[in-house]
């Protein structure tokens, strides 16, 4: 069996070489597969190094280490390997710790000292030892409920900052503007059913048509009504109404059916909380 790996995630270098050496003395067998300064570059090299631990900080740029870990957990692809062993690094704060404890989450506090190092070390290590004695990978179900399980208790910690979360800005947008070569098409919000995002482009579908925009989701999202457009993926925002069934396929994830066009619309797990039924 190989050694395990980790990856780093800290974006100030003195500090993540402190936490390198401390992690040499405490684990010597631990391969740092990679060391990272942001959270956006962390998802990606788990993604393509598939490490079995991760440190992550809380404070990077661009992205925490809560969202960084938020949208991995929603990526992670469960049939090719299981989920990392998740560890944050967070300055002092009382009221961060007692949020991670109630969470059930391990943290270091910094600066990284060896001793409390040295037990979370020990921690890690059970649970990979624990993974490792199992006669076979969990199965995908069992895995993708546990990751469901993680995701609760980071989306607990993290502030609702997408503008799916929020009123929109003004009065909500009523027509959407779409052009098609010479022409430009008047289309009523009331009408579309989905917002796809397409490259730079949005595909606007309504129970009969398809339209092209060039305008960012994100951007367009916050002209919507959240309670009226549910986003179910990163990319992809449905009308609540226009919903007529979810089902759970054999590895336990969801997709969606409409009531009026045949797409079958995979739900990402980080919004899958939203079709638990009443």
């Amino acid at each position: 069996m190989p050694p395990p790996s980790a990856l780093i995630a800290e974006d100030e270098p003195l500090l993540a070489e402190a936490l390198r050496l401390e992690l040499a003395r405490a684990w010597p067998e631990l391969r740092i597969a990679a060391t990272v300064g942001d959270g956006h570059g962390a998802v990606q090299q788990a993604l393509d190094l598939r490490p079995d631990v991760l440190w992550f900080d809380i404070r990077m740029p661009g992205q925490t280490g809560l969202e960084a870990a938020l949208e991995l957990a929603d990526a992670w692809p469960l049939d090719e390997a299981p989920f990392p062993a998740l560890v944050f690094v967070t300055a002092y704060d009382q009221y961060a710790v007692q949020a991670f404890e109630a969470q059930a989450l391990d943290y270091l506090l910094k600066p990284v000292e060896g001793p409390r190092l040295r037990k979370t070390v020990q921690k890690v290590q059970a649970a990979l030892a624990a993974r490792g004695r199992a006669q076979a990978p969990a199965p995908v179900p069992q895995a993708e409920a546990g990751l469901q399980a993680l995701l609760e208790r980071l989306r607990g910690l993290v502030p609702a900052q997408s503008p799916q979360n929020a009123p929109p800005v003004g009065a909500p947008l009523t027509v959407i503007q779409a052009s098609s070569g010479a022409r430009i098409h008047f289309v009523p919000v009331a009408d579309v059913l989905v917002f796809e995002a397409a490259d730079k482009y949005v595909r606007v579908l309504t129970a009969a048509q398809e339209y092209l925009i060039r305008m960012p989701l994100k951007e367009l999202a916050a002209q919507l009504e959240p309670e009226v457009f549910w986003q179910i993926h990163r990319g992809t925002l449905v009308r609540a109404t226009g919903i007529e069934s979810v089902e759970r396929d054999d590895s336990g994830r969801l997709h969606l059916r409409l009531r009026d066009r045949p797409d079958r619309l995979p739900v990402s797990r980080l919004h899958a909380h939203r079709f638990k039924a009443m």
